[in-house]
Order: C-alpha cells, then structure tokens, then sequence
C-alpha cells in the first residue's frame, strides 16, 4: 500500500531540482532568505499583537481638527457664522 503523507528522499530530490530548474541558482538563497525573513516578521507581529477582545489603545478622537484642537474648531466655526 502507498503512503500518501510521507514525502520520500526521490521525491524531494525531483522538487529541488524542479525549482532549480524554474528559478535558477542565484535566486534559491534569496528566496529562502526572504521567506525566513517574512516568517520571523510574521512571528513577531504575532506576539506584539494584542488579544482581540481589547480594545485598541491611543484611539484618538476624529472630530479634532489639524493642529489637535477640537475646542477650537468649534469656537473658529461658531465665530465666522456670527460674522
């Protein structure tokens, strides 16, 4: 009976060497450096992320104008219209 989970040294030999093919030799290291980099990246946004049920901190408030300032914003609006 054949195994369809376990992936033999022949088989693996045929991949690499496909790839090879596909890509060439100056371009496998690269590729497997960029991977490894994306996945240690992956991994550490994962744990720098917070648990979803928390709300997001430093949530700022949008009605605020430019310079920060939502008080003034109202009074500068208030103060054309009077004019």
């Amino acid at each position: 009976m054949i195994a369809f989970g376990q992936i033999g040294f022949w088989q693996l030999l045929i991949v690499l060497a496909v790839l090879l093919l596909l890509f060439g030799s100056s371009r496998l290291p690269k590729m497997a450096r960029s991977l490894g980099q994306s996945l240690t990246e992956f991994k550490r946004g994962l744990k720098e992320t917070p648990p979803s049920d928390e709300p997001p901190k430093n949530v700022e408030d949008t009605s605020t104008t430019a310079d920060g300032d939502a008080a003034s914003a109202k009074t500068k609006s208030d103060a054309t219209s009077d004019s």
